[in-house]
């Protein structure tokens, strides 16, 4: 049986955030354990030590700060968790930019919430870095 995967999700978009926890509760053994719509108030609540999260979600454009600042500065946090980037503007270049600053893997959200869903089922499921297909570059 998968185990349940700790969630956090940075979105500024209370729309987004919602429909995005109800798929993947619905589809993924998963549990949103908390959610930021900017950055400091993510950093704020990764660099506490008694959270224990999986993964983070983080969005690159936020009500404050950017999501960019939140790969930046999860490095230096403590805990290990994995991070992957979900936005619109997930051309070529942020591709790159967010997997240099340490996020496993970059979904576009009008055309990979499918791919998410799957690699946050692999991770659910033991699959390691749940990367069996890289989306298009």
């Amino acid at each position: 049986m998968p185990a349940l995967l700790n969630l956090y999700i940075v979105e500024d978009s209370p729309v987004i955030c919602e429909n995005l926890i109800e798929t993947l509760e619905e589809l993924v053994p998963v549990c949103v354990v908390g959610t930021a719509g900017d950055e400091a108030s993510a950093l704020q609540w990764l660099a506490e030590r008694s959270r224990r999260v999986d993964l983070v979600i983080v969005d690159i454009f936020l009500k404050s700060g950017s999501g960019l600042g939140v790969l930046r500065a999860a490095r230096t946090l403590p805990g290990r968790f994995r991070l992957v980037v979900l936005s619109n503007y997930a051309t070529p270049d942020m591709r790159r930019t967010c997997l240099g600053l340490g996020a496993e893997r970059v979904f576009d959200k009008s055309t990979e919430i499918d791919a998410l869903v799957a690699y946050c089922d692999r991770l659910a499921a033991g699959g390691g870095d749940g990367a069996a297909e890289e989306p298009p570059a």
